[in-house]
């Protein structure tokens, strides 16, 4: 079962040429999740041939507007692509209001459902087979939730040698076996799932954090994630500006991504403007020294998510 990670803009506050605003989807097995939309985000879509009318719900950090200005073009987009199941939107309050009057002073021409649920943190805001996606509250200067898309835990490794020893012939008996249903052997004995599988295997994790002060009960939020999106918008020496504008530096992303625990790689996002493309090695190398699993997150970047056992 295929998941992916985009990254279709890195930057904050402002766009730049080779840098759009804030926007990742998630692509599993073909149905797409939409994390913030800054403007840019269609021209990403685009060029990395993803089909938005396949965008199943889009998750909103927060309403500024380096993270919601893509959205309407988005919405009048999909008009024309003949879409017919509905979109889901979920945001912190005000993400309602900011669509209703869009739509409003636009005056979209919308051919399909749009459902809005305006969310409070922590919360389970969507869930699909075998996994779900789950907001948490970050500390912004506006209310801001933070998203991880966390998967189930798979059943272990089938063991045919075992089903034969138990007297299940090859077959329809293996299949149900690796569903979890108990089957009757060639004798009539009942043979249990667990007889014939390994331990149970991990999910995947995939976990997305921006615009939020620094503090640690971010960490275990997003352990275990294979791949941690987070905020990286300054470097060490501009804390104090961090600190008044509830941002965190490259290094205390970092921190989260340690202090987290089985966090597999860490992508640093939404990097200020001040910081050319040349210089955000300055932001690399501070992450590094402290988790060395760290990457600068480049517009239309690609992350293939595979499982480890």
């Amino acid at each position: 079962m295929n998941l992916e990670a985009f990254i279709l803009g890195c930057g904050g506050m402002m766009p730049l040429p080779h840098r759009h605003l804030t926007s990742v989807l998630l692509r599993r097995e073909g149905e797409l999740f939409l994390f913030d939309a800054g403007e840019g985000t269609q021209v990403s879509l685009r060029r990395l041939n993803l089909r938005w009318k396949k965008i199943t719900a889009i998750f909103v950090s927060h309403t500024h507007a380096d993270h919601v200005t893509g959205l309407p073009g988005l919405l009048m987009l999909s008009s024309q692509v003949d879409r017919d199941e509905p979109l889901y939107i979920y945001g912190p309050p005000k993400i309602a209001e900011y669509i209703e009057s869009s739509r409003r002073v636009l005056d979209m021409y919308i051919n399909y459902e749009v459902i809005v649920k305006e969310i409070t943190a922590p919360a389970v805001c969507y869930e699909g087979e075998g996994f779900r996606i789950r907001a948490f509250p970050l500390r912004h200067t506006k209310t801001c939730v933070g998203y991880a898309l966390e998967e189930d835990r798979r059943p272990g490794e089938f063991r045919p040698e075992r089903a034969v020893e138990l007297g299940v012939p090859r077959g329809p008996l293996w299949s149900r076996l690796q569903a979890g249903e108990a089957v009757q052997s060639a004798s009539g004995a009942t043979v249990r799932p667990e007889e014939v599988l390994g331990p149970s295997r991990t999910g995947r994790k995939v976990s997305y954090v921006t615009d939020s002060l620094y503090f640690p009960e971010i960490a275990p939020e997003v352990a275990d994630s294979d791949l941690l999106v987070c905020e990286g918008m300054f470097e060490r020496e501009l804390m104090a500006t961090a600190v008044e504008k509830k941002h965190m530096t490259a290094g205390q992303a970092a921190a989260i991504a340690k202090a987290a625990g089985g966090v597999k790689k860490l992508a640093l996002i939404h990097y200020s403007p001040r910081y050319a493309e040349q210089e955000l090695k300055i932001l690399l190398d501070e992450a590094r020294q402290v988790f060395p699993d760290t990457v600068l997150s480049k517009d239309r970047m690609h992350f293939p998510i595979e499982y480890v056992d």
